[in-house]
Order: C-alpha cells, then structure tokens, then sequence
C-alpha cells in the first residue's frame, strides 16, 4: 500500500527506495540536488561521492573519488554547474556536471579563527566566541544568476560570507548567539524571488531574512527545529527539513505553516531539492542509524 504524506495541495506518495545504488556500494547520503535536465545528484560520504540518477532512480554514474574529506552540500545552479561544500577541507568546488573541476574557493585546511580552538569540531558551533570570517567549516550556498555566491558557514563559525563569480571575498554577517542577525549554526541559505537572503540558523529553531547587504530583515514566525535546508519551488512554495525531530515542512515565503509530516526516525534529515514536475527529494534517515543511514527519498507530487 502506498505511503502518503502531507495534505490537501502538498500531498505526496513517498517512494523509499526510489535511488537504485549499485550493488555493494555503501552510500550514506548528505546532500541532494536536481539540474535543469532532470538528473538527481546525491553527494554521499562512501567511495563515490556524487552518485548520479535519472528521475526513476537508475543509476548513471559517479565521479569525486578520493577529492572530499566530509562531503557536506551539493547544489545545482541554472547553469548546471554542480557546486560542492566539504565541509572540513573548508573549501567549495564548481564543477561540469560530468565532474571537471573549473572553480576552487578557499584554502584546504585553513580554519578562520572563532574561538573555538584549532583542529576539526563538528559540533564546534556550541563554543565560537566570535566571528571569524571565511572559512570554518561551511555549511550551504545559494548560487546568483551574476555567479556570486552566498556561503553559509556555521559548524565552527557564526557567519553568511558573499563572493563574487570569480571567488573574490566581498563580505560577511553573522554574531554568535540567538538575537536578531545572530546564528548558532548556520546550516544553509537561500535567496528568494524578493532577492531576499533565507538562512536556516538551525540551533536556533529558526529562519532569519536579511538583504543581500547582510541588513536584519525579520525572523518567520514558524519554529523549525533543527531546520536544516532550503528548496522553493516555482510556485514559491518552501520545503525544509528540521534536522532535530525528523519532520518535514512545507512553508509560504513568508515562513506561514502549509503542511508538516515525519517521525524521529528520519531525525538526522539533511537536505532537499526538487524537480520541474513537482516532486521533492529528501535526504533522511529511515532508521535510529542517523546519518549513517541516509539515503534520498523521492516524494512524488499527487
């Protein structure tokens, strides 16, 4: 019997085991995204980092053996450049979709100094003191149509970082703590059709709006616990996972509460995209195995 999640116009069917990974491969999944073409990349922390599907989950090939230390984003820009966030490398990568390297941005192994102290803390957002600029162990990005980027930067750092397209720093935002422009882990950002910049402050339940100058526009009224990525659809609808208790919002640009479902189960939920039928793609956790037990899950449009 199928699973149905959702209500009334974000009603899905959820297909599980959409991803058909090749036989033996252990591909513990962290990031999802969907290019113009249709093609569903996974960035995963096994061998083969990017896995590459068709939209019914065939298998049609991987490529960044032995390049990433923690693969932590993937996100498809409206060019089909495939952009990369290790997040303990520190660094973010553009790639073709076939996997050639074109872009680097950051220093591998150099962490911003936020108090923290030195070597890798992935739970290191409990400590920064203070700002530290780019880059100590990022997080999310949102691609521009201009080709620059915005960077969320929050494992061990309080910050959203812009660069330009040819990867020069222009400037950053962000204090540790819990007021208005403030962040305790900045896990990912969007900008929106209003140009405006979203960015899931996870640790504090919440999403903060901001200009694209960094300028504290508003927080959204919904509490997302653990809120943990970002896709919008053509329609402006917004879908998040809350990483801390496993459900799943759909929400208005606006942050209102259009439909919520899931389980602690899925706690540990860390990504999503969609495609141009309407359909989304969670990565989560079907299990107590958390992020070891990963996988993207298609939720088809009913």
């Amino acid at each position: 019997m199928a699973q149905i999640v959702g209500s009334g116009a974000h009603t899905f069917e959820v297909l599980e085991d959409w991803a058909k990974v090749p036989a033996g491969w252990v591909a513990p999944m962290s990031s999802v995204t969907v290019d113009s073409q249709g093609r569903v990349y996974g960035f995963c922390r096994g061998e083969h980092p990017v896995i590459v599907f068709d939209k019914n989950g065939n298998f049609l090939g991987s490529w960044g053996e032995g390049l990433f230390a923690m693969p932590h984003d993937i996100y498809a820009d409206h060019a089909d450049n495939i952009w990369i966030i290790d997040r303990d490398y520190g660094q973010i990568f553009r790639f073709t979709p076939e996997g050639r390297l074109l872009q680097t941005i950051g220093e591998r192994g150099k962490y911003s100094d936020t108090g923290v102290g030195p070597g890798i803390h992935s739970m290191g957002f409990k400590n920064v003191k203070y700002p530290g600029g780019p880059f100590n162990l990022p997080t999310g990005m949102a691609v521009l149509e201009s080709g620059d980027l915005f960077i969320s930067d929050g494992y061990a750092n309080c910050q959203v970082h812009r660069f330009s397209a040819e990867g020069k720093h222009l400037y950053s935002w962000g204090q540790p703590g819990s007021g208005p422009g403030q962040f305790i882990l900045p896990h990912d950002v969007w900008v929106d059709r209003r140009g405006r910049v979203l960015v899931a402050d996870r640790e504090n339940d919440r999403v903060q709006v901001f200009t694209q100058a960094g300028e504290y526009l508003s927080e959204w009224p919904t509490k997302l616990i653990g809120g943990a990525a970002f896709w919008i659809d053509a329609n402006d609808i917004v879908y998040m996972p809350e990483h801390n208790n496993g459900n799943f919002a759909v929400l208005t640009l606006d942050g209102e509460l259009l439909a919520r479902w899931g389980s602690p189960k899925h706690r540990s939920c860390h990504s999503v995209s969609g495609d141009a039928e309407g359909n989304i793609y969670f990565v989560q956790s079907l299990s107590s195995e958390g992020s070891k037990g990963r996988r993207i899950v298609k939720y088809i449009r009913q």
